[in-house]
């Protein structure tokens, strides 16, 4: 049952990804561009996304949930540096190519090579990035 939810909240994730126009690179790039044609609409569908999501945060305190032991504990509020090498990583990537990861994943439903390029050097960052975190991790210790 849990893998059933799954596959559909993930299709209605990439379906919203579509319909919003998150898949589309050079709407995500203008977004960004915001010294240049800037394009504020991925600002409604960022908050079509966080006042939900923090309306089911504060719903979840004190409940249990339908397919799972327990809600999974909120991350640290501490800004640490693998948080700021990730986020500047992320908005890198974000920045050049026009996707993130959920986007990337749904653009391949309709083609083109970007996306594939792009899930390729995704995936071949997720390989990469433990054995560099710890290479770094052993070198320069975390403050």
């Amino acid at each position: 049952m849990r893998a059933v939810v799954s596959f559909v909240t993930g299709g209605l994730f990439g379906l919203g990804l579509l319909i919003s126009g998150m898949t589309d690179t050079n709407k995500v790039q203008g977004w960004l561009d915001v010294f240049g044609d800037w394009d504020p609409t991925l600002a409604f569908v960022m908050g079509g996304a966080i006042i939900p999501m923090a309306i089911a945060w504060r719903y979840t305190i004190g409940r249990k949930p339908v397919l799972a032991a327990a809600f999974p504990t909120p991350p640290e509020p501490r800004i640490g540096r693998n948080l700021v090498i990730g986020s500047v990583m992320f908005g890198m990537g974000w920045g050049l190519a026009g996707l993130c990861p959920g986007p990337a994943i749904a653009s391949l439903s309709y083609g083109g090579i970007g996306g594939l390029v792009f899930l390729v050097a995704m995936l071949a960052g997720m390989v990469l990035t433990p054995g560099l975190r710890a290479h770094f991790d052993s070198a320069l210790p975390a403050t």
